[in-house]
């Protein structure tokens, strides 16, 4: 009998201490005075989901999500290219769950590929893949695992310390290996002595001749392998922390800007649409006009600015077909979301837009303008030191600052010019700005070459998302950058990211660049751009457009009212 009151004795003992660490357990976690405020909140609102009710009101007593893991793998973008993706897994209510994925662009989208060197850039681009769905799989989701996905700064930093420190180990490796090459004796190889007269007569013309000495090409900026992991794990840890705190991306990127001011309003960067192009490789001979982009005035929606795109790409369509001349190939598609045009002379084409906005009752340079993107770093022909214009037809870059100020003066309409000369021809670019400064603006690509001096005259930049540039880069490059900002796509993203929209309207730019009409991922962009616009007028947050200031014509206006007659002084 004694044994058994024991027993009985012991369980009570047990049951006792832990009905005591229970309670001490739920004191110390504030769970009775939670459970009271909630039932108590419960009955006030006395919803009708009363479950998930309390659901809600838990959750938000949750902890911190916590970045759990990073998994990186290879995927194809618009154009059927490999690029690496990063997608970010968080610990969220004591659960692991997939907040969200990210692909930036490769720098290779932003080079010209031909038949002959595709097989060596599809080698580098996988190359690139490998090595950045390696850092995410590895060294970055270790340094990541257990962050808060909110602290997009501090990550940020994180992942541009990493980066950085891979740029040094690359570059005390290289130099390693120069300083074991120079050890080695040098061979020299004999010259002949008609191809020494022939330098010398060379460096003589130089230096002696009325010809400038040509400048040679600038070496591109070295891109590590591996850097798009440092960019696709940025954007995708935005979009994980925009998620958390359910709000639009571009809401979340404007506090990340400035968390000090509210988002009492926004306004909509105006689009610039890509209508036509000729470049280099398109099928008629001229290479200048890489893109004809069409710049709508700031009093048009997203949905208004497409329609009327529409209509004029149709209407340049009948012009074309109803003339003789060739038209355009109707299969390909160029990398701008163009059929490009089987032009000779810059004429030609915007000979063709004129046409058809008056046909249409457009007034251009008034209702639209134009920006002209000439991309010339690429028609540099090196071995005879001119840029080739058209196929067989060569100007120097003097007699190219001339072409453009007869241009611009023909047609007024052309308000921007994009990347019209190389940047190391930069007595030309400062030629050209004295010249049609006041009349169209200069812009620059500035993805390239992001720690360059600026160049002369150039009030304004391209900015591109891609390789190790960052959230929180962008965000200080358009927080310190003067002049307009024109955000542009790059041409092999993935087809389901509208991520860019987002962006653009979170930083604040005066417009964006999105491409031409006619491909998927272009039109899931402009898409988001118009819901966007959507919500916030819903919202009455959505800043008129009548107020809106446009860099790209403040100068222009300047000027009109500078040349208006001073008014009659009252006696």
């Amino acid at each position: 009998m004694s044994s058994f009151v024991n027993s009985v004795s012991e369980e009570d003992q047990e049951f006792y201490e832990i009905k005591n660490a229970a309670a001490e357990f739920y004191r110390a976690n504030r769970v009775p005075e939670e459970l009271e405020k909630a039932l108590g909140e419960l009955f006030f609102h006395n919803p009708e989901d009363v479950h998930g009710y309390l659901a809600n009101y838990f959750t938000n007593l949750s902890s911190q999500p916590q970045i759990s893991r990073l998994n990186g793998k290879g995927a194809y973008d618009s154009r059927g290219q490999l690029c690496a993706e990063a997608e970010v897994f968080c610990i969220i209510c004591n659960k692991e769950k997939r907040m969200s994925s990210a692909a930036v662009s490769s720098h290779l989208g932003g080079q010209k590929e031909t038949l002959l060197n595709w097989q060596a850039k599809n080698e580098e681009r996988a190359h690139q893949v490998t090595t950045a769905v390696h850092w995410i799989l590895e060294p970055l989701n270790t340094m990541l695992k257990g962050q808060n996905p909110c602290d997009q700064a501090q990550i940020d930093q994180k992942l541009s310390d990493f980066f950085m420190a891979r740029v040094q180990e690359e570059k005390e490796l290289k130099e390693k290996e120069e300083s074991q090459s120079a050890v080695e004796p040098e061979v020299e190889v004999p010259v002949s002595l008609p191809e020494k007269k022939k330098d010398k007569k060379a460096d003589k013309k130089k230096k002696g001749g009325s010809d400038k000495p040509f400048c040679p090409a600038e070496p591109p900026e070295p891109v590590l392998p591996g850097c798009l992991a440092i960019g696709s794990v940025s954007l995708a840890v935005a979009k994980s922390g925009a998620q958390i705190k359910n709000i639009p991306l571009y809401k979340y990127i404007r506090a990340l800007k400035n968390s000090e001011k509210n988002q009492a309003s926004f306004h909509i960067p105006v689009s610039l649409v890509t209508i036509l192009s000729c470049g280099k490789f398109s099928p008629g001979k001229l290479n200048l006009l890489e893109e004809v982009i069409l710049i709508p005035n700031a009093g048009q929606q997203v949905k208004q600015i497409i329609t009327m795109t529409t209509q004029l790409q149709k209407e340049m369509m009948r012009i074309i077909s109803a003339s003789s001349k060739p038209g355009v190939i109707q299969v390909i598609l160029s990398d701008k979301g163009v059929q490009p045009m089987n032009y000779d002379r810059p004429e030609q084409v915007l000979d063709l837009i004129t046409d058809a906005c008056n046909n249409l009752a457009f007034e251009l340079g008034t209702e639209i303008h134009l920006a002209v993107n000439c991309a010339g770093p690429d028609l540099m022909d090196y071995n005879k030191e001119k840029y080739e214009i058209a196929t067989g037809s060569f100007k120097s870059a003097d007699e190219l600052v001339t072409m453009y100020q007869t241009l611009i003066s023909k047609y007024p309409a052309i308000a921007a010019l994009i990347d019209p000369l190389r940047r190391e021809d930069r007595e030309q670019w400062e030629k050209l700005s004295a010249v049609i400064g006041e009349s169209c603006v200069l812009l620059s690509d500035a993805t390239y070459k992001p720690q360059a001096p600026p160049l002369p005259g150039v009030t304004g930049h391209v900015l591109k998302h891609i390789n190790e540039i960052t959230v929180s880069d962008l965000i200080h490059i358009t927080s310190r950058q003067q002049g307009s900002h024109v955000f542009g796509a790059a041409s092999n993203e993935p087809c389901d990211d509208d991520s860019l929209s987002d962006i653009a309207v979170g930083l604040g730019l005066d417009y964006v660049k999105l491409g031409g009409l006619t491909s998927a991922e272009r039109m899931t962009k402009y898409n988001r751009l118009s819901s966007i616009e959507e919500e916030l007028s819903q919202q009455g947050i959505l800043v008129p457009k009548e107020q809106h200031c446009l860099p790209l014509f403040t100068e222009r206006k300047e000027k009109e009212v500078s040349e208006e007659p001073a008014s009659p002084q009252p006696s």
